[in-house]
């Protein structure tokens, strides 16, 4: 694809900007906006999170409308300050980014309605709510940008407010588990600014449109190889894959845990968009070379993940190994290539997004109850409350891809991809895991919830603005297990769009062939 600027020049000038298409930057644009706000009302603790609840579901509306535009109509795209692409920061969204984008917000809106409940004066005060906004300014805009080194600014803007969040409390366990983080998180940021630069020098250009057809067009005598492999290892760090997956289990249960369930939900997907982004549209060659060892990548992070939640006693470390045995799905996904195989990690990156938060917000619950995230200690909940026992087992069975539930379809969509090329060995390894992790949660049901409490559990009753996310996040994985279809279309789509951005770079490039 040949980009002439004259040519490109006429058609900006003569294509009016859509209203709509101002949807794409304010996703980022309001959470700025609203943390901005929380935080000139820090000292009223009292309105924080009656402000930022309802921004939280604007930002669900504004990607809900998003998605209905770009699913009408195709990618959109916005540039700052009428700077002609590929010279000045573009903002598309297309189907991957919104869905991506969307689920996000409504995972941010439960975490938001749940820390009503979980978050106390002192968290508030040291800004719990103006944090959140920001991570998901970070998040947000990381899903829709256009521009290679402005994924990195909202990167480090997500890495700083989830550095906030992680040591809100100042406990020395939470600057323990801090320190884990901050240390392969900002290697891996160091590995990434050190790859998009080198990738400046090669193309000269920062948006992934145009660096997408110069790829296509100079592929013989580029590097591209290094540069996509210096993106899988960074990417992979952030999505915390096998081998470099030990920063998670070792964080992730230090903070509070409506933080580790926004953690769970939001940062490893961030680091699986990107590595879609990257190897899929704009290295897709250099993905395939690379595809036997994105898979044993997967199938490792899989395994370690299922038997290293076979091995914990406390919930939340158990969880987090659960995270990490999801994202060796998505990367297995990757690894195929086809859009069945890209669509399952889509599909699968939606579904934990969901889930993983919701099991997070239940482990609090638990521990609420229980007074305990001991296994050992735990027992009697299903006498205390039958309503969360049985929402808990629903995300069990989810998380473990069984049918009827949501997490069924993209491991079918994966193991379907896996077969048709012959890669039974990826198949077998996404059973599997499935098969351990049902053992790893059934474990946690018994011993917790079915089990006779040893002792008198403490009178503590579940608040409604805690109950009411996890049923809502509960009942996503119900509605998307039992009636599909749609986003099984949907992804199918997005992985379309990824695997051929044609449509994309029109966006990006109006009129110019």
């Amino acid at each position: 694809m040949a980009v002439n600027p004259a040519d490109l020049s006429a058609a900006l000038v003569t294509t009016p900007v859509a209203i709509a298409d101002w949807l794409v930057v304010l996703p980022p644009a309001w959470c700025i906006l609203i943390g901005a706000v929380l935080l000139m009302l820090r000292k009223s603790l009292h309105v924080q999170g009656w402000i930022a609840v309802p921004a939280l579901a604007v930002l669900v509306a504004l990607d809900a409308l998003l998605l209905a535009h770009v699913a009408a109509n195709g990618p959109v795209t916005m540039v700052m300050g009428r700077w002609l692409p590929p010279f000045g920061i573009a903002f598309t969204a297309d189907l991957t980014g919104v869905l991506f984008a969307l689920s996000g917000a409504v995972v941010a809106l439960a975490g938001g309605v749940h820390a009503l409940a979980d978050i106390d004066g002192s968290g508030r005060r040291y800004g719990f709510y103006p944090f959140l906004l920001l991570l998901m300014a970070g998040v947000s805009g990381a899903f829709l940008t256009g521009d290679i080194f402005n994924l990195y600014v909202w990167f480090e803007v997500l890495l700083i407010a989830s550095f906030g969040l992680i040591t809100l409390g100042s406990e020395p366990r939470q600057i323990d588990g801090a320190i884990k983080y901050a240390f392969l998180n900002l290697i891996a940021t160091t590995l990434f600014l050190i790859a998009t630069g080198y990738l400046y020098g090669i193309f000269g250009t920062l948006n992934m449109a145009d660096i997408a057809a110069k790829a296509a067009a100079g592929r013989e005598h580029l590097p591209l190889m290094t540069l996509a492999t210096l993106y899988l290892l960074a990417f992979a760090m952030k999505a915390a894959a096998f081998p470099v997956n030990f920063w998670l289990p070792a964080s992730y249960h230090t903070p509070k845990v409506v933080v580790s369930a926004l953690f769970a939900g939001l940062l490893t997907k961030v680091g699986i968009y990107a590595l879609l982004r990257t190897l899929v549209m704009l290295f897709p060659v250099e993905r395939e070379a690379l595809s036997f060892v994105i898979a044993l990548a997967g199938v490792a992070t899989m395994l370690v993940g299922a038997l290293g939640a076979l091995g914990q006693s406390d919930i939340r470390r158990l969880l987090g190994y659960v995270v990490i045995s999801g994202i060796g799905v998505m990367l297995a996904g990757l690894s195929l290539g086809s859009p069945g195989g890209i669509g399952g990690a889509i599909f699968y990156a939606l579904h934990s997004m969901v889930v993983m938060t919701a099991l997070y917000m239940a482990a609090g619950l638990a521990g609420r109850l229980a007074g305990s995230f001991d296994l050992n200690r735990l027992g009697g909940l299903y006498t205390r409350s039958a309503l969360f026992s049985a929402l808990s087992l629903v995300l069990f069975f989810a998380v473990s891809g069984l049918p009827p539930f949501s997490g069924f379809w993209p491991k079918v969509m994966v193991a379907k991809a896996a077969i048709d090329i012959g890669a039974w060995w990826l198949t077998a390894a996404v059973f599997l895991t499935g098969f351990l992790t049902t053992i790893a949660l059934g474990r946690v049901f018994l011993l917790a919830y079915w089990r006779p409490a040893a002792d008198a559990l403490p009178a503590e009753a579940i608040p409604a603005s805690a109950l009411l996310p996890l049923a809502a996040l509960t009942a996503l994985t119900v509605v998307f297990g039992l009636f599909p279809e749609a986003l099984l279309s949907t992804v199918q789509h997005a992985a379309e769009g990824l695997s051929d951005p044609r449509a994309y770079l029109g966006s990006v490039f109006p009129g110019v062939n």
